[in-house]
C-alpha cells in the first residue's frame, strides 16, 4: 500500500494540472444541464423549467476567418441541429432541415448547425453545397463548442435543440427530424409573449 500512494498521488496531480489550465481548457458557460427524464428521446420542456444555453460560438464552417454565435440571433428562436458530413443519417435529414429553415426564417426564427467532428473542412463544405443548404453551420471538429451544453450526448448524432426567444431550451430531439417536427415547436414558441 506504502507503495503506490506516491504513484496514486503523481497521477492525481498530473490528472488535476491536465485539467485546469493552459491554452486547452475549456470555459463552459451557461445553466443548461441536459437530462433525460425516462429515456425520452423527443423532450419539451414548459416555461418554467427551460434553462439558459450557454453562448455556443465558433467558426462559421463556409466563410473562414468569421465567426457564428447564438449572440448572431437576439429575441429570436433557434434550432441548433448537431450534424456531420460522415454522419448517414444526417445525409437523409439534411433536405427536411433545409424546409425546415426556409419556413422558419420568414416567421423570425432560425436553424443553425453544429458540425461536430469533421477534421476536414472541406468535406463538411463539400456536404453543404452538394445538398444546397443555405442555413449556416458553426465548424466544430474537437467538439469545443459542443462541451459547452453541460450533459448532452456527445455520441447522438444527428440531434436538435430548440431554443426559445430568450435562448432557453424548450426542447431536444434525440433523432432524426422532419420540417413536420420541427415546425409545431417553432411556431408555439413565437407564439409566446
Amino acid at each position: 500500500m506504502r507503495r503506490r500512494a506516491p504513484a496514486l498521488l503523481l497521477a492525481s496531480a498530473l490528472l488535476l494540472a491536465g485539467c485546469s489550465t493552459g491554452k486547452d481548457a475549456v470555459v463552459t458557460g451557461g445553466t443548461f444541464s441536459f437530462v433525460s427524464p425516462g429515456g425520452q428521446i423527443d423532450i419539451t420542456y414548459p416555461d418554467a423549467q427551460r434553462q439558459q444555453a450557454p453562448t455556443l460560438a465558433g467558426d462559421d464552417l463556409m466563410n473562414e476567418g468569421k465567426q457564428l454565435s447564438l449572440d448572431d440571433f437576439p429575441g429570436r428562436p433557434v434550432v441548433i441541429n448537431l450534424w456531420g458530413q460522415w454522419c448517414g443519417p444526417c445525409r437523409s435529414e439534411a433536405p427536411e432541415l433545409e424546409t425546415a429553415s426556409k419556413q422558419m426564417q420568414p416567421l423570425g426564427a432560425n436553424l443553425i448547425g453544429l458540425d461536430v467532428r469533421d477534421p476536414s473542412r472541406q468535406a463538411a463544405q463539400d456536404f453543404v453545397r452538394d445538398r444546397q443548404i443555405t442555413y449556416p453551420s458553426i465548424w466544430d471538429p474537437s467538439g469545443r463548442v459542443l462541451l459547452q451544453l453541460a450533459g448532452y450526448p456527445r455520441n447522438l448524432i444527428p440531434s436538435t435543440i430548440v431554443l426559445d426567444r430568450r435562448h432557453r431550451v424548450a426542447a431536444v430531439f434525440l433523432r432524426t427530424v422532419l420540417a413536420a417536427d420541427l415546425m409545431p415547436t417553432v411556431r408555439r414558441l413565437l407564439a409566446e409573449k
